[in-house]
């Protein structure tokens, strides 16, 4: 029997849902090339960059994944371009010949051209950003402690987070709450008063997906935490410590952490005639990508109008990715049995923010839930979405130690550069 050789782009949400469905189709050998050789989970990386999960809590090697599916290989490699009419990609590692190719490679930060923001701003979308940090709040806190002009340990206390979305939601709730229950321990030397933390968005609402109860509840609990709270301002630059606002606003920092936008991965290889805003990448019902019949594109790199409830698209959330990824796999194995393709369809299964310890906000079908309804919702669904049983026990057993202790040890300074 001639097996079909499938090339996967990507191991997130899309990636590994597609490769471990399509996997129990002996018909198909499967290759998923990434340029990390782990799969992580994004929606916690705030939790690793303020201290409460390691890293390994939401991470996983690929090769231990794949260990007992015959037909499923890993390739460490970043992805280069697309020849389509060799049916070969090339990456920084060799070159992969597929019969059919999936790109699942997600987003990536977008600085809106703001260069100086590109440069200096701290941003969340790698487990090694969250790393760098938590590296740069705690080096911060430890100059702060030193340092005896008032102006200058103010400016290091200060934290502006730009993009009020869940992760900027989640990122600077997570910090009041760490000022507030730990960091007052940590550093007896430093006034709790000199500690600002702002969430500043273009928009004039926070978590723009969500419904207006979720956003006014979520507004009054930041406030509570001390946040203060900037809407309708635009960050127009980031240069010698001061963040600028397009309405001329100013605030002096040292650290800017940014979650307020992302892009497409680009694709070289595919014609721009293929692509939409964002770069988002053009597919039909099937996933399949304009102009080709053996290239396909998944989760939030893709735009699909055809779902006849999102006809501009779906929203760049999990739940899509995930949900893409595994009707794509039903569709490659209809596609040898003869059978007539699945169209996709996403089912909409709500979406949730945590604000702080017994604070979030969940709007499910139907069902609006604050405080802490929607705190262990968010917490068991979060849980759950976790790739492996070890993972969900260690991540169960920290959330555990910081939710009765309201702190966590693992607030460790750690410079990913050797030692010389």
């Amino acid at each position: 029997m001639d097996t079909k050789k499938v090339v996967i782009v990507g191991g997130g949400f899309a990636g590994i849902n597609l490769a471990q469905k399509l996997s129990k189709d002996k018909r198909f050998d499967i290759v998923l090339v990434d340029k990390n050789n782990y799969n992580f989970f994004p929606p916690l990386l705030y939790q690793v960059a303020t201290g409460f999960l390691e890293a390994s809590n939401i991470s996983y090697p690929f090769r231990k994944f794949f260990q007992e599916k015959p037909n499923l290989r890993f390739s460490l490699g970043a992805f280069q371009e697309v020849f389509p009419n060799e049916k070969r990609i090339s990456t920084d590692s060799g070159d992969i010949y597929y019969d059919y190719l999936v790109f699942a490679t997600g987003t990536e930060t977008n600085y809106f051209g703001m260069e100086n923001v590109k440069k200096h701003a701290v941003p969340m979308k790698t487990v090694r950003d969250a790393l760098a940090l938590r590296n740069h709040i705690l080096l911060n806190k430890e100059k702060a402690a030193k340092m005896q002009d008032s102006n200058e340990r103010k400016k290091l206390l200060c934290i502006v987070v730009a993009g009020a979305g869940p992760t900027g939601v989640e990122v600077s709730g997570m910090l009041a709450e760490m000022h507030k229950n730990i960091f007052k321990w940590d550093y007896p030397e430093l006034d709790r008063e000199e500690v600002q933390i702002y969430l500043v968005d273009a928009l004039p609402v926070v978590l723009n997906p969500m419904s207006k109860e979720s956003q006014e509840d979520t507004l009054e609990e930041l406030r509570k935490l001390g946040i203060n709270v900037l809407l309708d301002h635009a960050v127009k630059d980031f240069e010698n410590g001061i963040v600028t606002f397009e309405n001329g606003r100013t605030i002096e920092t040292e650290t800017l952490i940014w979650t307020s936008g992302v892009t497409a991965t680009a694709l070289p290889g595919i014609p721009k005639e293929a692509l939409a805003k964002g770069k988002r990448v053009l597919v039909d019902a099937h996933n399949k990508v304009l102009g080709f019949s053996d290239i396909f594109a998944l989760g939030d790199i893709c735009m699909m109008t055809s779902d006849e409830k999102f006809p501009q698209g779906h929203p760049q959330l999990a739940q899509v990715a995930i949900q893409q990824g595994k009707n794509l796999a039903a569709n490659f194995s209809r596609v040898l049995d003869g059978k007539t393709l699945q169209d996709f369809h996403y089912v909409d299964k709500g979406t949730m923010a945590i604000i702080g310890i017994n604070k979030a906000v969940a709007d499910l079908p139907g069902l609006h839930f604050k405080g802490f309804i929607a705190y262990f919702l968010w917490l068991v669904v979060h849980l759950f979405s976790l790739i492996r049983y070890r993972n969900q026990v260690k991540t169960f057993y920290n959330w555990m130690v910081a939710f009765f202790t309201r702190d966590q040890s693992l607030r460790f300074i750690m410079d990913a550069k050797p030692d010389k």
